[in-house]
């Protein structure tokens, strides 16, 4: 499988152990992937102007961009982008200098924006828009445009983030698997 890793000026991905990037993705700049990490088709991944950070075992979804905002006298560190552990980002979700804890599941289609703070355990539904500086209580389920809070996570839920991540490893690593196979 050919990866496409690109730097951007003198900043290169650094990509831990065992980590699935499709062939159709692209991770440019200073991306820091870490181990069991799924990056699925048609995602984009631009570390250029600060970095993005991915933690072990989490999974970016088919479509999705993930940037950063730059340094600047009016926010001088800018808004690096960091994903914890476990995390599930679904389909064509776009993230952008947000911070996301452990154990959260970004619902499809949904934007998060820059200083946006999501803290563990967390569930956020298909299609919803987490606004600048936003902070998202562990705990709950948010959902819409703006993003609400809707109600407390159920046990059964929180164990569901636990499984959606363990899940998206055993198919990053069948797909891994699969593609060292010889194809007569």
């Amino acid at each position: 499988m050919s990866v496409v890793l690109r730097p951007y000026k003198d900043l290169f991905p650094k990509i831990g152990l065992r980590v699935m990037v499709d062939s159709s993705s692209v991770v440019i700049g200073d991306v820091r992937i870490a181990d069991d990490v799924g990056i699925w088709p048609l995602v984009v991944i631009r570390g250029d102007v600060n970095y993005v950070e991915i933690g072990a075992r989490s999974n970016i979804q088919d479509g999705s961009v993930l940037h950063v905002t730059h340094k600047s006298s009016y926010n001088p560190e800018g808004n690096p982008l960091i994903i914890g552990e476990d995390v599930t980002v679904g389909h064509k979700a776009m993230l952008h200098g947000c911070i996301i804890g452990d154990r959260v599941l970004v619902g499809m289609g949904s934007i998060l924006l820059d200083g946006a703070v999501i803290e563990d355990d967390v569930m956020i539904g298909a299609g919803s828009l987490v606004p600048q500086n936003k902070r998202l209580e562990s705990g709950y389920l948010y959902l819409g445009s703006p993003v609400k809070q809707i109600r407390p996570l159920k046990e059964a839920e929180i164990e569901g983030l636990k499984y959606s991540a363990k899940n998206y490893v055993k198919w990053k690593d069948e797909y891994m698997d699969q593609d060292n196979q010889t194809i007569p």
